[in-house]
């Protein structure tokens, strides 16, 4: 698994249009709210060309990616935590992702209706991110009312985590998402265990028009500068492209791309920016049978990183051998990097870098 990414967005913005388009799931999408009622998951190979030339060289009969879960939900609507349009009950799929995509319209179009009316991409911001926000101190005000009950036997536990609960209940009342407040061990443990939406990290998706996918609008533009205030990424992608994209041959989609003067496809930004946003590395074990990929948090130490694999490596841990990507493919392979003293044995303090080739020595 790279990573899980839930969507979220109003009605009408492109949310089901981009999903789609990204993992080619073949859902419906249409020009009325609340077609996507049910949530849908999809799921999509992280690309990195590294990985490629790692099974080349191996010749690998099995190349595996990682890989990144798309969960979209239902369009929310100013006032979902009152029941309005179809309410926040889908909003629990989205408990356990590890970061938000916030689809915002960021384009105009007089045949595709917008739900408030006119286009005002930070208006939607605020629109969705006040829903999360009463849908969380929903969450917060139940676990507060239990554990008040709890405190009063005098347990610690339960008077520290009455303590954090009473500052969440003031942050969120205040507007502001619960991933700014600074916790303690503790505290971090508690927030865990809640689940909160607005715990998680954001990124905002500004989904243009076609033509303006490398020059961006004046939408963009407000959306990047409130973004930049509470460390935000936002990525520009054009459902339109993308949709398009996803119905040609693979064999031309390079094509299309340099046509419309792209690099990439949106999703490799959307992928790239989620990486960056939770601090996430690939490395991989290579081999004739299989060559993959490990999607790993940037700081792992190797116990860490085997347990990706299985827990049983971490349990029994003995030593890795690694040998850095850029070695490994300079010397032509393991052999190769091992005749030229590149193929180092790691113990349990050392720390994964991106990008390393590694193996696993374990006791049962």
């Amino acid at each position: 698994m790279g990573f899980r990414c839930g969507i979220v967005g109003l009605p009408n913005v492109g949310k089901s249009t981009i999903f789609n388009a990204l993992t080619a799931a073949g859902i419906e999408s249409a020009n009325y709210p609340f077609c996507t009622i049910e949530p849908n998951v999809g799921m999509v190979p992280v690309p990195d060309p590294r990985l490629d030339t790692l099974a080349e060289m191996a010749k690998t009969k099995s190349k595996i990616c990682a890989q990144m879960e798309f969960v979209d939900i239902a369009g929310l609507v100013s006032g979902a935590s009152k029941g309005e349009g179809l309410g926040n009950q889908f909003l629990g799929h989205i408990r356990q992702v590890d970061a938000v995509a916030h689809v915002i319209r960021c384009f105009a179009d007089d045949n595709i209706v917008h739900v408030e009316g006119s286009i005002d991409p930070l208006r939607d911001r605020e629109v969705i991110n006040t829903e999360l926000i009463l849908a969380d101190l929903d969450t917060v005000e139940k676990r507060l009312k239990k554990t008040a009950s709890q405190a009063k036997s005098g347990d610690k536990l339960f008077k520290t985590q009455l303590t954090i609960l009473e500052e969440l209940e003031k942050l969120l009342n205040d507007g502001k998402p619960a991933r700014i407040m600074e916790l303690d061990d503790a505290g971090q443990k508690l927030m865990r265990e809640l689940c909160l939406l607005t715990a998680k990290p954001v990124l905002y998706v500004a989904n243009v028009a076609e033509e303006e996918i490398l020059t961006g609008n004046q939408w963009v533009d407000q959306l990047r500068e409130v973004a930049a205030g509470e460390d935000a990424t936002v990525v520009m992608i054009s459902g339109a492209i993308e949709e398009e994209l996803s119905n040609l041959p693979p064999e031309e989609r390079q094509e299309f791309l340099e046509d419309m003067g792209l690099s990439e496809p949106g999703l490799h930004r959307l992928i790239k920016a989620g990486y960056q946003l939770l601090g996430l590395i690939n490395y991989f074990t290579v081999g004739e049978k299989e060559t993959r990929a490990w999607t790993i948090t940037k700081g792992t130490k190797a116990p860490g990183a085997a347990a990706a694999i299985h827990t049983d490596f971490e349990k029994g841990f003995i030593r890795a051998e690694v040998i850095a990507y850029d070695d490994f493919v300079a010397c032509g392979g393991e052999a190769g990097a091992k005749e030229k003293g590149l193929l180092r044995l790691e113990g349990k303090e050392y720390v994964v870098q991106d990008g390393d080739c590694m193996h696993f020595r374990f006791n049962v």
